[in-house]
């Protein structure tokens, strides 16, 4: 089985502190990744939660927690980088699948990891893109 492409929003649900359960499962995603190596993410999941953070979140992250967040979660994680051929994946995606383009520059960067799944809850849950398989982590919370 191939690695776990892990989306944004399952790193910023680790800090949320009015979602007991999403914080729980995805702490689980996460020490999961970081303690097998089977997980990734790319330039633009380090972006988005770096930005999110440090900015966005009503406590944000101060500079020294963001460093350390990013040295211990996100850089050992990080396998994907910007490049040409990325960039036309994800527009053929885009048209293709009919994603926004940062969604289709996350499925893009997910398959050229070779990961059999991506871990979002940004797209349709079991949604099978080439090789890759769509995997709402927070899916059975909703049923709960």
């Amino acid at each position: 089985m191939g690695a776990d492409f892990i989306d944004s929003n399952v790193f910023v649900y680790l800090f949320d502190d009015t979602d007991p359960q999403r914080r729980k499962t995805a702490r689980a995603i996460v020490e999961k990744g970081i303690a097998t190596g089977s997980s990734v993410v790319s330039f633009q999941v380090v972006q988005e939660v770096l930005n999110v953070t440090t900015h966005k979140m009503p406590r944000p992250l101060t500079a020294a927690d963001a460093i350390a967040f990013f040295d211990t979660i996100l850089a050992p994680m990080w396998r994907l980088y910007p490049s040409a051929e990325l960039y036309r994946r994800a527009l053929e995606i885009k048209v293709r699948y009919h994603l926004s383009f940062y969604d289709s520059l996350i499925v893009g960067a997910a398959l050229e990891a070779d990961c059999s799944r991506l871990l979002t809850e940004d797209l349709q849950d079991g949604q099978s893109i080439g090789s890759l398989k769509v995997v709402n982590p927070f899916v059975e919370e909703k049923r709960a």
